[in-house]
């Protein structure tokens, strides 16, 4: 697979990592299969598929239980990511909040390193900020991490660019992770299509972000999209009549109900024209959009399925013409809120 300098720690790193949550959460998951999940994670190293990303509130520790189950005896060939910063309050309905105070994010990674069988984490991220808590006192806490080694380098996720600056004003920012798609395209600085609730993830992330994209590629940070596949909407598999089990987080998204789904499979028709000239599934030009966004950009795309895992790591092999980007940067804006 083509690989990509992540710039703060000079190491390259396959273009598509892999994002592990919906192994744990989320999605379907009467279809979790811990076993077959740990085999995956093994195979996408094999694939060079190594920038692995997960999280405390994954499954309340699941997810990083099971990251670490797979990664043992391979630790090294893994560029391990993990985040902090909130807290389920109910594993069954997801609810949580965020906690951003020092003695918290202190306890997480140290928590989240036992979980992970491992005494460091490559990239230790601030899920989400806390708005009881100045930025600047969660950045000072986590940048205190780095100077013990329990994480080389920090980031955030779901961010604007004000608070981008201010925490690297204190101690670089190795990496933003925000929703990035051809249906959310926040990050880049366009308009948000619509306004984020209390939504599944503590009040999803910043709206009104700036060109969080270009702020990092100038200021030496990594670009991790998060769901570039539009959680699964973007892959071509979503139609009128497709339907989530109880629990499912599109059961509730916006963009997946009724006249807004209708409307949003307006952005897969142009997916899928570009995909076949390019001998493409609909998922691959998704992620190649992605990619086209700059070098730092390290899409996370998550799946429970190896022939997925391949097709996904195949996409950082297409090269999209002028054209193409052209058509695909004019498909409709979406329809309904993220969250």
């Amino acid at each position: 697979m083509t690989t990509r300098t992540f710039t703060a720690a000079q190491r390259d790193v396959g273009a598509i990592g892999l994002g592990c949550m919906g192994m744990s959460w989320a999605y379907a998951e009467s279809e979790r299969d811990d076993t077959a999940s740990a085999q995956l994670i093994g195979v996408a190293l094999d694939l060079g598929a190594n920038l692995v990303d997960t999280a405390d509130v994954y499954g309340d520790g699941h997810n990083e239980e099971l990251v670490g189950r797979a990664l043992a005896g391979q630790r090294d060939e893994a560029f391990l990511a993990t985040k902090g910063g909130l807290v389920v309050d109910d594993l069954a309905t997801k609810a949580m909040h965020r906690d951003g105070s020092p003695a918290h994010l202190r306890r997480a990674l140290e928590a989240s390193l036992r979980r992970l069988g491992t005494d460091r984490v490559d990239l230790y991220y601030l899920h989400r900020v806390d708005p009881s808590v100045p930025l600047e006192e969660s950045w000072s806490a986590m940048a205190e991490l780095v100077a013990e080694g329990k994480a080389r380098h920090i980031g955030l996720s779901e961010v604007s660019v004000g608070e981008a600056e201010r925490a690297h004003a204190l101690h670089p920012v190795a990496a933003v992770q925000s929703e990035l798609s051809l249906w959310t395209r926040t990050a880049m600085g366009a308009a948000s299509g619509g306004t984020t609730g209390p939504g599944a993830f503590a009040g999803g992330g910043a709206e009104d972000t700036g060109d969080v994209v270009g702020w990092c590629a100038r200021n030496g940070a990594a670009f991790v999209p998060f769901a570039p596949l539009g959680r699964g909407f973007l892959t071509g598999a979503v139609t009128a009549g497709t339907t989530f089990e109880a629990g499912d987080m599109r059961t509730v998204s916006p963009r997946f109900q009724g006249a807004h789904r209708a409307a949003n499979l307006r952005i897969v028709a142009v997916l899928e024209d570009v995909a076949e000239r390019h001998g493409a599934t609909v998922a691959q030009i998704a992620l190649a959009w992605a990619l086209a966004q700059g070098d730092h950009i390290l899409p996370i795309p998550g799946t429970k399925r190896i022939r997925f895992l391949k097709e996904n790591v195949n996409a950082s092999e297409i090269n999209l013409t002028d054209a193409d980007l052209a058509q695909l940067n004019e498909a409709p804006p979406p329809a309904g809120s993220r969250y």
